[in-house]
């Protein structure tokens, strides 16, 4: 009976990380299967700091297939979660050969789905690329699949096929009108350049004014900027970008990604009608990296943003304290002085005088919410310990005390 009981429920456990663009995805020329108008390439986030955790559990008992967020029941009919469902029971079909198995578990079973984030979703930060990574993995790993899998991520969301790996990734573009060649590489691990750090300097958790489902569909359809980005400036960039990495040159790494990220918004300004992504507090944030880079001679900080306000700065390790203090002067902080800086730990410093002469202006407090510190990180874990799975031996989330 103990035998009979194990094998009536089936379950697996991951964590997925999340990702941000050094060269920007903006445009489909696929809506469908998701394939982008230009390859990118991107920095794995440490799960430390920003993951995914998805359960996901297969039972003969279950009499349809549902899904939690957050710990809230949501649409399991969602149509890219249907798709990642369907491409992977495609697969896991595929490789028995359509023998049914006794061993495996049955295709037909309805699931359980339940993700979680350990960052607040609304922080404006990447979810979604980190959510379909992680579903992805989790219900590979309950069928026992083991091949390629972020072409199945890409088709949850575009982002999410770069979550796969860990470090720095690139998605291919591919050619091919099925997308079987659109999809992520590793260009390199994040053991790679062990001094890279990144501080995300959360200044809104509003949700975005355009989605960007929508939002670049738009740009596709009405900027010649976002047409000539994808056909010209990319290919070089891309191939910059990726020597800059593998020469762990920051400079050159630092300056690009500034100048991709400031294309990128550029093409949300030239749609039509245009779409604004950044604030007043990111243009604020981004005259005082160009700022301090001056006062330095050199580049220390680089800013990216994503289709969102909230600023990501990469830096090297001997960088983060001074930037840190340099960021608290310009915002400080409003009430949350002792939690304004999460994450990984970050020294104090003193700013010497003519830095601040240089560099600083007149403070805008509260406009920065908190600033987190991490740093490059793996892609999807699978979670051993059964007790942090989401789900209870019914199949139901478990109340999380």
């Amino acid at each position: 009976a103990a035998m009979a009981a194990e094998r009536a429920l089936a379950m697996a456990t991951c964590t997925a990380p999340v990702n941000i663009a050094v060269i920007k995805y903006w445009g489909k020329r696929d809506t469908d299967l998701i394939l982008p108008i230009n390859s990118s390439l991107s920095v794995t986030l440490h799960q430390d700091q920003l993951k995914t955790t998805t359960t996901a559990a297969a039972s003969r008992d279950f009499t349809e297939d549902r899904l939690w967020l957050n710990g809230k029941e949501a649409d399991v009919g969602h149509p890219r979660v249907q798709a990642c469902l369907r491409e992977v029971r495609r697969l896991a079909r595929k490789r028995r050969g359509g023998s049914e198995d006794a061993a495996a578990l049955s295709l037909s079973y309805k699931i359980h789905i339940a993700s979680e984030n350990n960052f607040p979703t609304a922080a404006g930060l990447a979810s979604s690329a980190a959510g379909y990574a992680c579903l992805v993995s989790a219900l590979a790993r309950l069928y026992g699949l083991e091949e390629e899998l972020s072409e199945v991520a890409r088709r949850g969301s575009g982002s999410a096929c770069r979550s796969m790996f860990g470090g720095f990734v690139q998605w291919q573009r591919g050619e091919r009108p099925d997308g079987t060649d659109s999809l992520a590489l590793q260009v390199a691990p994040e053991t790679h350049w062990p001094e890279l750090r990144v501080l995300v300097l959360v200044v809104s958790g509003e949700k975005k004014p355009v989605g960007s489902t929508a939002g670049m569909q738009t740009s596709v359809e009405t900027s010649p900027l976002l047409k000539h980005r994808a056909e010209v400036v990319v290919p070089e960039r891309l191939a910059q970008m990726m020597q800059h990495i593998r020469d762990r040159d920051f400079e050159g790494f630092g300056q690009l990604a500034m100048r991709d990220s400031n294309q990128f918004h550029a093409t949300c300004l030239d749609t039509f009608p245009p779409i604004f992504y950044l604030t007043d507090v990111s243009r604020h944030i981004i005259a005082l990296a160009h700022r301090y880079n001056a006062h330095h001679g050199h580049t220390k900080v680089a800013y990216t943003f994503d289709a969102g306000p909230n600023a990501v700065i990469f830096a090297l390790a001997d960088a983060v304290a001074e930037f840190v203090e340099v960021v608290r002067r310009s915002f400080p902080p409003a009430a949350n002085g002792d939690q304004f800086v999460r994450g990984l730990p970050v020294g104090s410093a003193a700013l010497l005088p003519e830095l601040e002469a240089a560099v600083l202006t007149a403070p805008v407090p509260g406009a920065v919410q908190y600033i987190l510190h991490t740093k490059p990180g793996p892609g999807p874990q699978l979670v051993d310990d059964p007790s942090q799975h989401l789900l209870g031996p019914d199949g139901l989330p478990r109340s999380r005390a």
